[in-house]
């Protein structure tokens, strides 16, 4: 579970261990993953805290290898670690730009790769990528963040089919607008109540019960999908 230390990734992570599943929890702010984890721990599921910079290959390398040593085995990957970036491109600079792709293209990549290494193996495995709508249409000032998450939702759909006969699945989700902090510390307390007023705010548990559902032996059937949210909302 990469970016698990708050927001989306806390309640999945939160999620999935109240199914029973044996989480760990990564993130680049070490004090977070130890946060979720004591929490899960605290509900009585076993629970590990990882720091890892997605972007990085050893990082994520010694990642999954604590994984192994902790659970003897990885079953799930949820790739939800992401960076926010906004700019218009005639104005964008090279840092900002690799930096989004960085964590969220690369960071896709590099996990999934050493997942598959141990899921392949074994003919079993469900990874769950969060996406967004606005991988699916254009916005002003969100090329570089709009990109990535196009191209996850394309690397998803091409995974899927790579992958399906080792028994895996891979699909991506777009939560939409939803109250995190990475949210809230972009807006004002003006834009955060207008956006309410208007429904467009969903909150960081509501795909938990879709991730459940496609990680189980109910979801194996589904694989290759975006499941989007932002369709469903009123606009202006």
């Amino acid at each position: 579970m990469t970016g698990g230390g708050s927001g989306i990734g806390r309640a999945i992570a939160l999620g999935l261990a109240a199914e029973g599943v044996s989480v760990a929890v990564a993130d680049i702010d070490g004090r977070r993953t130890q946060s979720v984890a004591g929490e899960i721990e605290a509900a009585g599921g076993p629970a590990i805290g990882l720091v890892a910079d997605i972007s990085r290959t050893e990082d994520v390398d010694a990642m999954v290898e604590e994984v192994l040593k902790r659970f003897g085995r990885l079953d799930i990957l949820v790739n939800n670690a992401g960076r926010a970036g906004r700019g218009f491109v005639s104005q964008m600079t090279d840092e900002v730009w690799d930096g989004v792709v960085a964590v969220n293209l690369r960071g896709t990549f590099v996990c999934t790769r050493a997942a598959l290494r141990h899921m392949m193996p074994q003919r079993s495995g469900r990874i769950i990528n969060t996406a967004s709508g606005l991988g699916l249409r254009g916005s002003p000032g969100g090329a570089v963040y709009g990109a990535t998450k196009a191209a996850i939702i394309n690397f998803t759909r091409a995974l899927a089919v790579e992958v399906a006969h080792f028994g895996i699945t891979a699909n991506a989700i777009g939560p939409g607008v939803t109250d995190t902090p990475l949210w809230r510390a972009q807006r004002s307390e003006a834009d955060i109540a207008e956006a309410y007023e208007k429904g467009q705010v969903g909150q960081p548990e509501d795909f938990v019960p879709l991730v459940v559902f496609l990680c189980s032996d109910a979801g194996r059937i589904h694989t290759g999908q975006m499941f989007d949210r932002d369709i469903y909302l009123p606009r202006e």
